[in-house]
Order: structure tokens, then sequence, then C-alpha cells
């Protein structure tokens, strides 16, 4: 899996999301774009960094569309290297079986993942999730409320996520 990874972000209400490209697909986002965020990932994938401003624009253009509202299914190629096996069973069962505006308990995502992972653990791997966005953690949620969220500002994140997907309904200062 040689290759190289490029890096671009866009301007949300949640802050600069980055997205880290490789010829494989999305392998990494982060609520912030910042120099050491982006070595952090370059390092973890342990590929060189190129300036390849046109193999992030399908990313790009579809976080930008996702947070203006207009998104409701990713298409982008998904990069899942950083992942161990569990992650991609659990992580991938969540990206493809709960869709845009819809939760699934922790619970739930285990059963439906076919692990023995208790909830707890699969919290644990909602907060390694290396792609948040694109594979919705976000739309994990525990049985008596939000539960926790580790992107960007926390579960203030998580809610303003949901209530962009019409889960939860609009506070009275909601403004996309």
């Amino acid at each position: 899996m040689a290759g190289t990874v490029a890096f671009g972000s866009v301007p949300t209400k949640l802050g600069d999301v980055l997205a880290a490209v490789t010829e494989d697909g999305v392998a990494a986002t982060s609520f912030t774009d910042a120099p050491d965020i982006r070595a952090r990932i370059a390092d973890r994938l342990g590929l060189p960094v190129v300036d390849d401003f046109a193999r992030t624009a399908a990313a790009r253009d579809e976080l930008r569309a996702y947070f203006g509202g207009d998104l409701k299914e990713f298409g982008v190629a998904v990069d899942w290297r950083l992942m161990s096996s569990l992650q991609r069973q659990v992580l991938g069962t969540l990206f493809t079986t709960v869709p845009y505006g819809q939760v699934v308990t922790y619970g739930e995502l285990a059963v439906r993942s076919g692990t023995t992972v208790p909830a707890r653990g699969i919290g644990s791997i909602m907060g390694s999730n290396p792609i948040p966005i694109i594979v919705p953690c976000h739309r994990v949620v525990a049985g008596n409320g939000l539960g926790g969220f580790s992107g960007g500002d926390g579960v203030e994140s998580k809610r303003w996520l949901l209530t962009l997907e019409g889960h939860l309904p609009p506070t009275l200062d909601w403004d996309l």
C-alpha cells in the first residue's frame, strides 16, 4: 500500500474539517486543520505528503455539501487502512447500515456488527474512529441519551451533527 497522502480542508460551523486522502480514498478526517494534525496523520499512515488539490476535491466538495445540508450520503472512497480488523468490522457495519438522520445505540451496533464487544467497547471504537463524519460515529448513541463524542467540541458537536441530519430538533439559536 505504498503511495502518498494529500490534505484538504473546508470551513464549517464546527471548524475547519480536514480530510486526508490517499490513492485509495479518504483515510482520515479531523475537526481541526493544523500542521501538527497533518503530520500526525501522515506519520500514522507512513506516507509522504503531496500537494494534490485535485485528489482532495471530491472529499472537500462532499464535506462542504454535507455541512451545507445538501448531501445525505457520502460517495467518496474510504481507505480503511488505519483501522484494526475489529474497528473495520464495527465501523464498516455503521457505515453501511446507519443512514443519514438515523441513530443506533452502542449495544445495537455491537449486535448488528456480530461482535461480542460490550457497549462500552463499542464506545471506545467510536472514539478511535479515524474518519469521523464520513464514517458517522456521531450516529451512535447511548440507550439513555446522546452518549459521548470525541470529535470537535465533544457532545456539542455530536448534537450539532444530529440536528443537521434532522434526528434532533433545532434549538432557537440553530442556524446552518
